[in-house]
Formats: C-alpha cells, sequence, structure tokens
C-alpha cells in the first residue's frame, strides 16, 4: 500500500534569509520543499548548507531548480515538475537603499516577478495556495501609528512601491480568478542570517570586528528612524499559518514596538561592553532621498486569527546576531594572526 504523498512547498527566494528559515520549518513539519535558485557562475546556498550536512532524511526531501521569476515559461515548468499545494513567493530585490541605484532591475525581480508568479499559477490549473511576502515599507509616510491591515499605503522607495504593486495583484487574483493567495505585511525581521548590508547585521558585524581590533568605526545613515524589529525564525511560521486556513487573508506581522537605529547600536554595543558614540558616526551616502521615519505594526488579527506571536524580543535578537558574528570576528582575527606568522616566515 502506497504511503501518502508528504505536501510539497515551493519557495521562491530559498538561498535568502527567510527562505533557510522557512526550508527549515517546512522539512520539520515533513514537507518536501522545492525552491527556485538563479543559475550564476556560483553557487549562494551558505544559508542551506547545514541542511544538506544533517544525515536525517530530511536533507533528502530539500530539491532546488534553476529559475528566474521573470521567465514565465520556466516558471510553469517548475510548478508542473514540482506540483505543489503551497506556494511561497520571497524572491526580491529587497535592499530599500539598493532599490534607489537599481530601480529597473527591483521593479522587474519584487514586481512583475510576482506577477508572472501568479498568471503561471493560473495558467497549470492546480489548486496552489499562495503567499506573498509584502512589506511594511509600503506604508512609508505612514498615516496613522500603529500601522494595521487597513492603514493605506504611502510607498517612499521603488521596493516599497514594487511591493505594492505585488500586495494589489495578489489581492486581483484572488479576487478575479478564486485563487488562495494572501500577503504577509512583515515588518522589519532579523536573525544571524541576515545579510551584512542590512542595518541590524551591519551593526552587530562592525562591533564584533571593533571589539576584536578588526575594525576601527562603523559609518551609518539616518540613526533616528524608527523600526518594529522581530526574528525572521518567528516570522516564518506566521508565514505557513496563513496558508493553513480556511479562507485566504492578508495579515500585518510584527512585535508592536519599535526601536530607533540608535537604540539597536547603543544595545549591540552595550552588550559587548563597549561606548557605540566612540566607534560610530554618519555618513550621507547611506542615506535615502526619501526617508521611512516611523514604523510600528498591529498584529493583533494575527494573533487573533492565526494564534500568533512572536517569541523572541529585541535582547534576545541582539544576543544571537552579536554571538553569531563574535565567532566569525575570531574566525577572522585567527586567519589575520596565521597569516602575519607566516609572512614573517618567509622574509
Amino acid at each position: 500500500m502506497n504511503e501518502p504523498r508528504p505536501p510539497r512547498a515551493l519557495i521562491t527566494g530559498i538561498t535568502g534569509q527567510d527562505g533557510s528559515y522557512l526550508a527549515e520549518f517546512l522539512l520539520a513539519k515533513g514537507y518536501e520543499v522545492h525552491g527556485i535558485i538563479r543559475r550564476s557562475s556560483s553557487f549562494n546556498t551558505e544559508r542551506l548548507n547545514h541542511i544538506y550536512q544533517d544525515p536525517h532524511e530530511s536533507s533528502r526531501r530539500l530539491h532546488l531548480h534553476y529559475g528566474d521569476l521573470t521567465d514565465a515559461s520556466c516558471l510553469r515548468d517548475i510548478l508542473t515538475k514540482c506540483l505543489p499545494n503551497e506556494v511561497y513567493n520571497l524572491g526580491a530585490q529587497s535592499h530599500v537603499r539598493v532599490s534607489f541605484d537599481q530601480p529597473v532591475y527591483t521593479v522587474s525581480a519584487d514586481a512583475i516577478g510576482t506577477l508572472m508568479l501568479l498568471e503561471a499559477i493560473r495558467e497549470v490549473k492546480l489548486p496552489i495556495r499562495f503567499y506573498q511576502a509584502s512589506s511594511s515599507e509600503m506604508f512609508g509616510k505612514v498615516v496613522e501609528t500603529p500601522q494595521r491591515e487597513t492603514t493605506p499605503f504611502h510607498p517612499r522607495s521603488p521596493y516599497a512601491c514594487a511591493k505594492v504593486y505585488s500586495y494589489w495583484q495578489v489581492v486581483n487574483y484572488r479576487e478575479a480568478y478564486g485563487m488562495f493567495a494572501c500577503n504577509g505585511i512583515l515588518f522589519n525581521h532579523e536573525s544571524p542570517r541576515r545579510g551584512e548590508t542590512f542595518v541590524t547585521r551591519k551593526v552587530t558585524r562592525a562591533a564584533t570586528r571593533i571589539k576584536l581590533g578588526l575594525q576601527p568605526k562603523l559609518y551609518l545613515g539616518n540613526m533616528d528612524a524608527k523600526r518594529d524589529w522581530g526574528f525572521a525564525g518567528d516570522y516564518v511560521e506566521a508565514m505557513w499559518l496563513m496558508l493553513q486556513q480556511p479562507q485566504a487573508e492578508d495579515f500585518v506581522i510584527a512585535t508592536g514596538q519599535t526601536y530607533s537605529v540608535r537604540h539597536w547600536v547603543e544595545l549591540c554595543f552595550g552588550m559587548l561592553g563597549l561606548d557605540y558614540r566612540q566607534f560610530t558616526a554618519t555618513d550621507e551616502r547611506y542615506m535615502r532621498p526619501s526617508e521611512v521615519d516611523l514604523l510600528l505594526g498591529d498584529s493583533s488579527k494575527a494573533c487573533r486569527v492565526l494564534g500568533w506571536k512572536p517569541k523572541v524580543n529585541l535582547e534576545q535578537l541582539a544576543r544571537m546576531m552579536l554571538d553569531h558574528d563574535m565567532e566569525l570576528a575570531e574566525q577572522e582575527k585567527l586567519i589575520q594572526s596565521h597569516r602575519r606568522r607566516n609572512s614573517g616566515a618567509s622574509r
């Protein structure tokens, strides 16, 4: 007698921070997980390597496929091959400051890519549940605080504009075609797997390097901007919960607390016994042409409907990221000392 097929999920952006945590989460729930990665001259799967090295059978339930969100025929082929029950669209150019420098690429990946995927799902006529990674940046110049599902959008970057486009396409496909498609409006969520150009990780990386004498100073943009920061590992659970509901809805996912960049810097440097004022300075190069001053999410709907609440607070998040980056800094210092010794011995 054949065993029942495990549920299947397809994740775009699986090599990113959220994608790797979501893959872990779904594998632990018995899913077969498929991910789309872009073909390039080098592999960018560092965040997934620990899954492949896992001796348990979960690693055999992870499959990667070359593809691109802007290639419609490729998306249809992957959907037909994988036959997923759920699709999580996490693929994007997700750096807000970079979107000002590369607006066309950002819109192509973050807006048109979503439309391509939605249309591919509609064309293959499979009963797929679709999750769209929407962003708190869509609120931009906020008209109310805290921001909730009914708060109007006022995007202030090419990235945010592209995300607003995707948000409304998801709503359109849900209403026009009866597709189970929902938006998760996630506020800032961080982790040790966050890219090093994002401000939280930039700070923890620099603080640990400064502590070990590997870096003299940290340069930042607007330190007075306030954000609602949570842990990425908590937020991927909310993504999954959205697709388990009887009907598709949109949800704000946030901690309900906001802190300035300056507070984050002071917290992280303070945990290492450093006075941040001695080691930080502002640099105009990191300023946005139009700033988002305050983001604070109200996730009461997610709490009520999904039963979701964040588990990791800001201090725990900072400690988690600092511990990880201190290990990296110690490895870097060890390598440097080896090089100096070898250099001296060769003279």
